[in-house]
């Protein structure tokens, strides 16, 4: 096992697009957000990356993450002549439970600051592209 600390990366919203909104667990059409591949790549030279969404608890969720990732994070042109996408690929860890980790990237969360969050504040939240 590696000592390297784990970064737990959310799905929707930080490396798939999410611009369609829920379509069940098995389901993930929209496109990358623009820089996740070269984000990840860069992110696993240093962390363990564990990706892990509310799809995580669903194997056909699981499923539909690693297809995704296999997709749109091996074929990339840019990468083609290295196989940098297979070491990619085989570096990402697909967690069914919530990973104890150093941090997490998640576009639906408050980071807690020591001053609990108001019921306004609360209703009021927007991830990065809905606001």
């Amino acid at each position: 096992m590696s000592k390297r600390p784990i970064i737990c990366v959310d799905f929707d919203g930080v490396l798939h697009s999410y611009t369609s909104g829920w379509q069940g667990a098995g389901v993930a059409n929209d496109p990358p957000v623009d820089g996740a591949e070269q984000w990840l790549y860069d992110m696993t030279e240093q962390f363990r990356v564990a990706i892990y969404s509310s799809r995580s608890k669903s194997l056909a969720g699981r499923a539909c993450m690693q297809r995704y990732a296999r997709k749109h994070f091996n074929m990339m042109t840019t990468w083609s002549t290295d196989h940098r996408g297979d070491y990619l690929f085989e570096c990402l860890e697909w967690p069914w439970f919530k990973p104890s980790a150093l941090v997490t990237l998640d576009d639906r969360a408050i980071c807690f600051d020591g001053t609990f969050p108001t019921i306004e504040t609360i209703r009021g939240f927007k991830p990065w592209n809905k606001r």
